[in-house]
């Protein structure tokens, strides 16, 4: 069983990327707001692995950090949601907004992800809410880009905004490259929102 994979980005597929390890090119499928995006060809990358078995296919889940390995993996034991709909949901917002939405029991929040309708939603609340454990303060689940402090790394900061401009309804592809082609560096999440819509404009 994989853990995870260390090794250079390589390239970006439709729904992930491939990371090039010991000699062989991992194509491991991540969520739409994964900082990975922000990678540059060649560069050092590090995904925490799900591995799904299937009788005429193996698939690998990828992520930045563990806490949404750890998420991805209660939700698919919820029955009815898969390993797709799974990434759906993380692909929505950052792990943290997604434990307040099943916590405080929006349920409205989930079903901004693909494919994941009300009954659904509410069956995830049910069967996680006691199992996502205590979270750090706050309110209600917000929009993703209500809550752009959340990230305090760099390449938080950008996929903050990459996801901000998801929720407002460009690509993924479109939102990386346009936050990808900032080259200043320090900013806000706020302020790279605000310099990649005006390469999008």
């Amino acid at each position: 069983m994989l853990h995870y994979i260390k090794g250079k980005f390589t390239m970006r597929i439709e729904g992930g990327v491939v990371v090039e390890a010991g000699g062989l090119g991992y194509e491991v499928a991540v969520p739409d707001n994964s900082a990975v995006y922000l990678a540059q060809e060649g560069e050092a990358v590090t995904l925490y692995l799900y591995m799904a078995v299937r009788e005429d296919d193996v698939s690998l889940y990828g992520f930045t950090e563990k806490e949404g390995l750890t998420l991805f993996k209660q939700l698919i034991t919820v029955n009815g949601v898969g390993a797709k709909a799974a990434m759906a949901i993380l692909s929505v917002a950052p792990v943290s907004e997604l434990k307040k939405a099943i916590a405080f029991e929006d349920v409205d929040f989930l079903t901004r992800a693909s494919g994941i309708g009300k009954k659904t939603a509410q069956r995830i609340v049910l069967e996680l809410r006691d199992k996502i454990g205590s979270i750090a303060g706050g309110t209600a689940a917000a929009p993703v880009y209500a809550d752009i402090g959340a990230a305090d790394s760099e390449a938080g900061k950008r996929a903050e905004a990459i996801n901000a401009l998801i929720s407002l309804g460009y690509s993924r592809t479109e939102a990386a490259n346009a936050v990808a082609a900032i080259n200043e560096d320090g900013l806000t999440s706020e302020e790279y929102i605000k310099q990649a819509l005006k390469k999008l404009f």
